[in-house]
């Protein structure tokens, strides 16, 4: 099909309008999805800092563009009676909602591997032997639990042991965390998985499902880090809205099993009910 570069932008704007009320319902539907995941990453508008948010599972996926990366902004995603589980990383912003949430087992054990990387490069005569160990056991650790959640989740491990599971890591963990360390990175990490928020670290056991890490929500995200990379981001607000909404509607029509391309032809072509029908695959 022939057409000129305002063509395209018009097909660009007028998708984005037409998708709103979809774009909307995606939203209402995490809000009481049995559990999420969320992550941030920056983004260029007009030459200013914004941020990438996602909030989505393996069914739908939601984008907000935002100028802040704050606690408010969570919350006008999620709401403030949000019930299900959110897996999401240590960032503060995410403290409040949910019950219930999963720290991201992958991001615990990088930071674990961070830590170590940054301990060898001090003098010889300041090292910790103990710093090392401790890493190495917290790598171990999260590589663990993350098969184990894998086995419990294809049914290689019956559910009724995760209980027992549990309190086996808890106690481990324990274990691994039971002295302080001189080194301040790692001691700052050894209490945070020794505190209070350690029951955070075994929701996926308690709850059938919930996965032990986020790189389900980076690599939602991936998509718009490449496009960021390639544009530099987007130039008005109107670009903002575009782009949080067609992506989400692109993801998520893929994530139902849905051609893209039909998805479109039929939310130009047709109704709201009936383009939303056609994003879900199925004409309830």
């Amino acid at each position: 099909m022939n057409f000129v570069p305002a063509s395209l932008l018009g097909f660009d704007r007028k998708a984005a309008m037409r998708g709103v009320p979809i774009y909307n319902d995606v939203l209402e539907k995490i809000r009481i999805a049995d559990y999420a995941h969320a992550d941030e990453t920056s983004w260029r508008n007009d030459g200013l800092g914004h941020y990438v948010w996602f909030a989505g599972n393996e069914d739908l996926a939601y984008f907000h563009i935002d100028r802040h990366r704050s606690s408010d902004v969570a919350k006008s995603i999620f709401g403030d009676h949000y019930e299900g589980v959110l897996v999401r990383d240590r960032y503060a912003a995410y403290n409040g909602i949910g019950k219930e949430w999963q720290s991201c087992l992958a991001h615990i054990r990088t930071k674990a591997k961070e830590i170590k990387q940054e301990h060898t490069l001090l003098p010889q005569a300041d090292k910790d032997a103990a710093t090392d160990r401790f890493c190495d056991r917290v790598v171990s650790f999260c590589s663990e639990a993350c098969k184990t959640g894998a086995e419990l989740n294809c049914g290689k491990v019956p559910w009724d042991m995760a209980a027992d599971i549990e309190k086996q890591l808890s106690k481990e963990l324990s274990t691994i965390c039971k002295k302080s360390l001189k080194f301040k990175s790692a001691e700052t990490l050894r209490t945070y998985l020794a505190g209070p928020e350690k029951k955070f670290i075994f929701t996926f056991l308690r709850h059938p499902g919930v996965p032990p890490t986020n790189n389900h929500a980076e690599q939602s995200l991936r998509h718009m880090v490449i496009f960021r990379k390639i544009s530099f981001g987007t130039r008005s607000e109107t670009g903002i809205k575009t782009h949080s909404i067609l992506p989400s509607l692109v993801q998520t029509a893929r994530r139902q099993g849905v051609s893209t391309i039909k998805f479109f032809q039929t939310l130009f072509t047709s109704n709201k009910p009936t383009a939303q029908a056609a994003l879900y695959g199925n004409s309830t």
